[in-house]
């Protein structure tokens, strides 16, 4: 099974406002590197740390190991303490009974983490780790651009903010 090394990253200019998301994608022992980024005209930081685990295992061709490094505590914790199996048992509430926020790309997710032999580690934001920088600049400068698509799952959710 390949060993497949991620960084991401997402941002937005405002919160909500215009948002990106990057990964980086090392194949270990190859060398091979592909960089990954979008954004939307107005969403969430949290859904774009999100997007961008997502995109980047959406990106894997064949079942792999995974190591993802994001500076998201929020998306780790959600992996890794099983606060996103929980929610999903609980048919998307949290322990308080409230919705779940971002189920959409929770729902997503769920299929890739099952796919992938997957790891999430935190890493310190803006803390001269070169891929969570590159992440960090590529993310920053999609949601810079102009005429970005709508994020759907955020517009459905504007009421619940």
């Amino acid at each position: 099974m390949k060993h497949v090394i991620i960084h991401t990253d997402g941002s937005c200019l405002r919160n909500p406002g215009p948002g990106g998301w990057a990964a980086v994608l090392t194949l270990e022992g190859s060398g091979a590197r592909k960089e990954l980024s979008g954004g939307f005209r107005r969403t969430t930081n949290n859904r774009m740390e999100i997007m961008a685990v997502i995109a980047a295992l959406e990106a894997l061709k064949e079942p792999c190991a995974v190591d993802v490094h994001t500076d998201s505590q929020y998306v780790r914790n959600a992996v890794e303490k099983g606060w996103l199996a929980s929610w999903q048992a609980k048919n998307w509430l949290k322990a308080d009974k409230k919705p779940v926020l971002n189920v959409d790309l929770w729902q997503r997710l769920v299929p890739l983490l099952a796919r992938h032999k997957v790891r999430l580690h935190w890493l310190r934001g803006h803390a001269g780790h070169a891929e969570n920088e590159l992440c960090d600049e590529l993310a920053r400068a999609r949601a810079g651009e102009p005429d970005l698509p709508p994020d759907t799952g955020f517009a459905e959710e504007v009421g619940r903010q």
